[in-house]
């Protein structure tokens, strides 16, 4: 059985693509920080529907606890897929923001990319099979008013991304970005008006969790052998 990591899958977004894995057929790697009892209901949900899933937790910015619990889970096997789904938000004028706000968000993002994808990639690579996908945003492509700071850290990633894609292509490892926009989540339902959406989303709607899930499900399957350096949009038809 493969198995798969999927970073911040406390949250909304993560826990979908945690769950849709586990439905796929891997073992998932249920991380967080903070949110290790929503980690472990989500590791639970999983078990309860026959999936296989465990939960580990560290800070993605900390290079040595990191590097201390990967290595401890590569004692098991390479890890053949990583979604990179970490992230912060501290939103403020770029004019108004604290120091502290830009790295915050921007460590969580990159820092975490590095820490958490570099140990992972001699194991993968060995199997001449893996899977790196990095949830980003809209805001990374478009930019977005009072996140200076998200849009740097997630157009980051798509730098990233795209130059790891071509490092890698030849052992039969993708290395692809995912930009969701708008999507339902206790944090979006208190920041959008219903009105907002329908003027911003030409469907006029919010996405849910489970479309970025599927959408992630299929990078990481067989299916997408080919489909490697890209940043795929799901966002509802927004520019």
């Amino acid at each position: 059985m493969k198995r798969a990591l999927v970073t911040g899958a406390s949250g909304a977004i993560g826990a979908a693509i945690a769950r849709q894995l586990a439905r796929d057929g891997l073992h998932v790697i249920v991380h967080a920080n903070k949110n290790k009892e929503n980690a472990e209901s989500v590791a639970a949900s999983i078990q309860a529907q026959g999936g296989s899933a465990e939960t580990i937790a560290f800070d993605v910015t900390d290079s040595e606890r990191s590097l201390q619990v990967l290595e401890g889970l590569l004692r098991d096997g390479p890890i053949q897929v990583l979604i990179n789904n970490a992230g912060i938000h501290s939103d403020a004028p770029l004019a108004g923001m604290r120091r502290e706000q830009w790295c915050e968000v921007v460590d969580v993002a990159l820092k975490g990319f590095f820490n958490v994808t570099q140990p992972l990639l001699l194991p993968m690579l060995r199997t001449r099979w893996g899977r790196i996908i990095s949830i980003s945003s809209v805001a990374g492509i478009i930019g977005n008013r009072g996140q200076a700071n998200y849009a740097a850290a997630k157009a980051g990633l798509h730098g990233a991304s795209k130059s790891l894609a071509q490092e890698v292509a030849a052992r039969g490892v993708t290395v692809n970005v995912v930009a969701p926009g708008i999507i339902q989540t206790v944090v979006t339902q208190t920041v959008f008006a219903p009105e907002q959406i329908a003027a911003l989303v030409p469907m006029k709607r919010a996405g849910t969790p489970e479309e970025v899930a599927q959408l992630v499900s299929f990078l990481a399957s067989a299916n997408a052998d080919y489909i490697s350096g890209q940043i795929i949009s799901i966002n509802g038809g927004m520019a």
